[in-house]
């Protein structure tokens, strides 16, 4: 079988930060792996303190696709795709009013866009978004709705007839933070004398949804990568910020996957607990 992944992502950053250390792995072992960005990111905070400098900030979406290009390399993908919306921004603000934002965007316009890279790359397996209940960003949940819509449409050759050939994936899963990962490696910063950069997230968490894991993907071999992808949007990630905090010897110690939910299927059911793919 060629396999085929499409993961569909709301913003430049998002790649490297849900789901990465499974695509390189996949890339690592001959899986066909493209990307959808939604949005340009041009909303995004600058984080890093060393990339804010004038020139970058009125440069921005530009700065942000070239961080894009160098994080899919390092990842993996062979393919971007960027549907060209604009960053939404958070609820009530003035970019989430604009008309180009991809919040606004008609249903069917980019309904019809993700379907038909659906139907020219053929996945088996497409990756996106849960229901975002822990981080409701107006992208993030547009993301989620129009990847469940999409999975369905693909292979209903009466909807969308002009994106092509209808093409059935097989399944759609979304990279989840589970409680218990998050609570393992802060019991193993805690062992070793290590402060936690985990605390106000289990705070977060701690009455919220746990989401479902359905499949954990292996990271031993990747992890060291999806964290240079991730250095790689350094308008974005400070490189001493949260996402660095716990050193990846812990990481590999306690908690060596990534976990997925499965949100839809069209195929057979999985029958590997570490294989997106297990079972087609």
């Amino acid at each position: 079988m060629n396999r085929r992944l499409l993961a569909i992502h709301a913003h430049p950053d998002d790649e490297s930060s849900k789901g990465a250390g499974a695509v390189a792995f996949y890339a690592d072992n001959e899986v066909h792996c493209a990307l959808v960005v939604a949005t340009g990111g041009e909303e995004g905070d600058i984080l890093n303190p060393a990339m804010d400098r004038p020139e970058i900030v009125e440069n921005l979406p530009a700065v942000r696709d070239a961080e894009l290009e160098k994080a899919a390399g390092i990842l993996g993908f062979g393919t971007i795709y960027r549907l060209g919306y604009r960053d939404s921004g958070m609820p009530d603000s003035a970019a989430n009013q604009r008309p180009d934002a991809f919040t606004n965007a008609p249903e069917d316009e980019a309904l019809a866009a993700i379907v038909r890279i659906i139907r020219s790359e053929r996945p088996q397996v497409i990756l996106g978004y849960d229901n975002q209940k822990n981080y409701p960003h107006p992208d993030h949940l547009r993301v989620h709705e129009l990847g469940l819509k999409a999975f369905h449409a693909a292979g209903d050759d009466r909807q969308f007839p002009e994106a092509g050939p209808a093409w059935e994936p097989a399944r759609l899963f979304a990279p989840v933070f589970s409680r218990d990962r998050i609570v393992r490696l802060h019991a193993a910063m805690l062992a070793r004398g290590l402060e936690s950069p985990l605390s106000r997230r289990l705070e977060r968490i701690a009455d919220g949804e746990d989401p479902r894991v359905d499949v954990q993907v292996p990271i031993d071999s990747t992890l060291t990568r999806a964290r240079d992808a991730l250095r790689s949007h350094a308008t974005q990630v400070d490189p001493n910020g949260f996402w660095f905090q716990i050193p990846e010897e812990v990481v590999l110690d306690n908690y060596p996957w990534e976990d997925f939910t499965l949100l839809a299927a069209s195929g057979s059911s999985n029958t590997d607990p570490h294989d997106l793919f297990g079972g087609l």
